[in-house]
């Protein structure tokens, strides 16, 4: 029997990392939303690595926060360990990484949400989405409850028709043995989207107490902390910190696994879905990188007031007694114990070709979807998705312009366009080499990149607005003083030069001409710089950072407007693309699957030439002097 309930403007379905932002931005944007969980006790849970950020993945945490998200100040208040990555390179692919004391992440991100004002949270599977006429009119409970709404976020993660896999079991259920959402895909077969089955692993975690980290390498965090989130400081948030360990697989480990693959459900055929390129399982990695005599694995704490240990880099759905032996070869491990199996998990998503740029699909009207569920893999990819989904829903009902980041502004938008530009036929994972332009899209300056979109959207207030402000004024101020601030050839000039191994002056020169020096930065450069005025370690970094690398920046400004171009050559909703004449077949058809709002999207489909490209151009100017000419 179907019964209403509660009416609200958004219902979430989902309340993993996805889930989380989409509800809270909604909530935040003066929006009645109700997020639903199979179980309360999942609320922002972790389900695999005990970490936030990494290689790209800290671009998108720092670009969340920079919009008004939550992920940045939550690991901020729950972290046992903060690295920065890839500092020996270019600060282009610098990426924050955080250990997670997971439980406390949960913990804190629910209270977020039970605190949260318009934010309503209701334990129950979603088994339908109801639609009249191509419109979401809002969704049915396992339990016959309809709830009204004007807009739906699907943010299931790995939970729709989940099965967790490992050697000869397969237990229809979520991660961490929660209970499956069975019911909902059928709904949204029958709405017409296409589906798609895809998998992720884990590996064992592991008891201390039997790990003898003697004959491991410490991975220390670094001594200074930066904070993911653009409102914290780093004095702020500093702790005592807690070390990871690294240690290798050898070869009896691969002997062992070699020995029982015909017991591995990967390579039985027992496991249906398509898993991760970037993030294999370790029989996977055996077999594809055979000539490898070892692999590194982490050994990460589960948390501060825990034994548990994951094992990064061993992810694995072999039986339960293969998990044992395999890690009892590892130095350290040779007399472990396994508190929790690793499995693999397959789970229902879509091809995210049936969305907009928007993260709403095509079919059905204001309905949209965030995080594993289109396809993508991580926390952090499914955080983003969940901020964009929210924002745009909020909008939408507010009968307000959309927010669309392109690939120029965010790797948000990388992520995005990808998705809904070109599929993705396994779990899609943010890579810094998927970015054309991240120079420009550093980590460091997500806050001035994309923080007035968050305050024009309602995400960000009128006071963290006018500190960024107060900022983008001094990097500016200091680098106009910089370019016009000469130092001549004195004595005093030359003698530094000399000892910081560089050339002597012939004539004077401006400080952001010796700023461009490789051996020089900001802080050296200050004993010949007597009108320095004291500035936050952001604002030099950013004045830093804009003057050494400003050629290349300059080059990729270039880019990035020819890039704009094409971008806003937007092509009409109604456009028939099979009655274009001169379009190659495979054109027609990729460009009416995709239907992409721009001749640049277009562009970067799969399948469309450049040769198609320049019809459709052709095609557009002649329907627009049509078009006047009747006008």
């Amino acid at each position: 029997m179907i019964y209403k309930d509660k009416e609200v403007d958004v219902v979430v379905i989902g309340a993993g990392h996805a889930g989380c932002e989409a509800a809270l931005a909604t909530a935040r944007m003066g929006l009645n939303t109700i997020v639903f969980a199979v179980n309360l006790d999942s609320i922002a849970m972790m389900p695999c690595n005990p970490s936030i950020g990494g290689t790209s993945k800290g671009h998108l945490v720092k670009e969340i926060d920079a919009l008004g998200g939550e992920m940045g100040k939550n690991i901020d208040r729950t972290f046992i360990q903060s690295r920065m990555l890839n500092t020996g390179k270019g600060p282009a692919v610098h990426s924050l990484r955080a250990q997670a004391d997971k439980f406390a992440y949960q913990k804190e991100m629910k209270q977020v949400l039970e605190n949260t004002d318009n934010l309503y949270i209701r334990q129950g599977e979603v088994s339908k989405v109801v639609v009249e006429e191509d419109q979401v009119i809002g969704i049915e409970t396992i339990s016959g409850a309809f709830y009204p709404c004007k807009a739906v976020i699907i943010a299931s993660g790995t939970y729709l028709k989940a099965r967790c896999i490992y050697g000869e079991v397969s237990i229809n259920s979520g991660p961490n043995g929660l209970q499956a959402a069975n019911n909902l895909s059928e709904s949204l077969r029958e709405l017409g989207l296409e589906l798609y089955r895809f998998k992720t692993g884990t590996p064992a975690r592991i008891d201390a107490r039997t790990i003898d980290f003697t004959k491991m390498e410490i991975q220390e965090g670094d001594e200074k902390i930066v904070p993911f989130s653009f409102t914290n400081k780093a004095e702020d948030i500093m702790r005592d910190q807690i070390p990871c360990w690294l240690t290798y697989t050898n070869n009896e480990t691969h002997r062992i696994i070699r020995n029982n693959l015909d017991r591995s459900p990967l390579y039985g055929g027992d496991i249906e879905g398509t898993g991760p390129r970037y993030c294999p399982s370790i029989e996977d990695k055996i077999v594809r990188f055979a000539d490898k005599d070892r692999h590194q694995l982490f050994l990460e704490p589960e948390g501060e007031f825990t034994n548990e240990y994951y094992v990064q880099g061993m992810s694995s759905s072999l039986p339960e007694d293969v998990q044992r032996d395999m890690l009892r070869t590892i130095p350290g491990l040779e007399n472990c114990e396994i508190m929790r199996t690793g499995y693999a998990i397959e789970y229902d998503c879509i091809n995210p070709l049936q969305l907009k740029s928007t993260l709403e699909f095509k079919t059905v009207n204001s309905l949209f979807s965030a995080g594993q569920f289109n396809g993508s893999s991580g926390y952090e990819e499914a955080a983003a998705q969940g901020l964009i989904a929210g924002i745009n829903a909020a909008l939408k009902i507010k009968g307000e312009e959309p927010l669309v980041l392109d690939r120029s502004e965010a790797y948000i938008g990388v992520l995005i366009d990808d998705l809904v530009t070109k599929g993705t036929n396994e779990p899609y994972r943010m890579m810094t080499s998927r970015a054309e332009y991240r120079l420009l899209l550093r980590q460091d300056n997500a806050d001035l990149r994309l923080t007035e979109k968050g305050f024009e959207v309602g995400l960000i207030n009128e006071e963290r607005y006018s500190k960024l402000e107060e900022k983008r004024s001094q990097i500016n101020g200091e680098i106009q003083r910089l370019m016009k601030k000469t130092i001549g050839a004195t004595v005093e000039v030359q003698q530094f030069l000399e000892k910081q191994g560089s050339s002597t002056l012939k004539s004077g020169a401006t400080l952001a001409e010796l700023l461009k020096r490789p051996e020089l930065d900001y802080e050296r450069i200050a004993i010949i710089d007597p009108d320095r005025v004291e500035l936050s370690d952001e604002v030099k970094e950013q004045v830093y950072i804009q003057l050494k690398y400003e050629g290349y920046i300059s080059r990729q400004m270039k880019q990035v407007e020819q890039f704009k171009k094409l971008e806003r050559k937007y092509i009409p909703e109604i456009i028939d693309y099979h009655s274009i004449q001169g379009l190659r077949i495979e054109a027609r058809q990729k460009l009416s699957e995709v239907r992409p709002r721009s001749v640049g999207q277009a562009s970067r489909i799969s399948g469309v030439s450049p040769a198609d490209i320049s019809v459709l151009l052709v095609y557009m100017e002649q329907s627009r002097r049509k078009s006047k000419d009747e006008g």
